[in-house]
């Protein structure tokens, strides 16, 4: 079996995709929390703004969208039959490589997406009809968990297409 750093190629895969999930499902896990706080806070005296305070709380959950959909990814492509048995150590560290982008972006951001989320959350809590321009905020946020998410794509398909064709 071929090894880098005392890992198998399966090894260093399957690793890359657990710290995409982890990262994004903790980071999303802490901006919702973030806003969640103060979401009940304003609830607790405004229970008619729950639905427009429910997409700011909902927000930072799209990192951990992110996390999985890049852990699926490496499952699906390098499937047991397609890939597994064949992959080099190498080939799973650069794997492991491309799943960092969106492990440590949608870590971060999720976090402070929900801190922007809360600070939002303020704006439609004195003035409902702000919604729209309250949500912008933790939008602004978003665009580099997407960004990370197309990048550990692109580098996973660079390393892994030349190996599979």
């Amino acid at each position: 079996m071929d090894t880098f750093a005392g890992l198998s190629g399966l090894h260093w895969a399957l690793l890359g995709a657990a710290v995409a999930v982890i990262g994004g499902g903790a980071g999303s896990s802490m901006g919702i929390t973030y806003i969640a706080n103060v979401a009940g806070g304003i609830l607790a005296e405004l229970p008619d703004h729950f639905g427009p305070l429910l997409p700011l709380v909902v927000i930072p959950g799209t990192q951990g969208i992110y996390g999985f959909i890049t852990g699926v990814l490496v499952v699906f492509v390098m499937k047991p039959g397609g890939g597994w048995d064949a992959l080099s150590g190498a080939l799973g560290f650069q794997i492991f490589l491309a799943c960092l982008p969106v492990a440590f972006v949608c870590f971060v951001s999720g976090a402070y997406q929900g801190l922007t989320a809360a600070g939002a959350a303020g704006m439609v809590a004195k003035r409902r009809e702000e919604m729209g321009r309250a949500l912008i905020l933790p939008a602004l946020v978003e665009t580099y968990a997407v960004l990370s998410l197309i990048v550990t794509i692109l580098i996973f398909f660079t390393v892994v297409k030349p190996a599979m064709g």
